[in-house]
């Protein structure tokens, strides 16, 4: 039984489609938080948001919403998915260590979690199924 499971574990395929289901599934759950983000950018009312490196609240808005919706598409797409997830890694951490530095693990855990996956997308990139894919075949 264990040999089977370490067998499918190292089938390319299988690794390709995971790969894909993992990028367009946290594409999809950051876009619910950076839309929000992004509506507020352009609401025109005042915008009141953390500012943990005193650049600005409307900058570190922006520094946001360019990770949280920019990043998460192209993820989403395979396209340049590696450089896409450096700036969703350093927001994480920043959320992780920075704006809920004090605060209970609990209030961390989401930004902790996002963090890890990051990573992972970092590591394997995009694979297969992926414009990036796409655009080295056809170069």
């Amino acid at each position: 039984m264990m040999r089977k499971l370490l067998h499918i574990g190292t089938n390319e395929n299988l690794l390709d489609l995971l790969s894909l289901v993992l990028r367009v599934s946290i594409a999809a759950f950051m876009l619910t938080h950076g839309l929000g983000k992004f509506n507020l950018l352009f609401s025109g009312n005042e915008i009141q948001f953390p500012d943990p490196f005193g650049m600005g609240a409307t900058f570190s808005l922006i520094l946001a919403v360019f990770a949280e919706v920019v990043c998460s598409i192209l993820i989403g797409l395979g396209l340049l998915t590696r450089l896409a997830s450096i700036p969703l890694i350093i927001t994480m951490l920043v959320a992780s260590f920075m704006i809920h530095g004090t605060d209970p693990f609990a209030k961390k855990e989401f930004a902790l979690l996002y963090l890890l996956v990051y990573l992972v997308v970092f590591v394997i990139g995009s694979r297969k199924y992926s414009l990036d894919a796409l655009l080295q075949k056809n170069i």
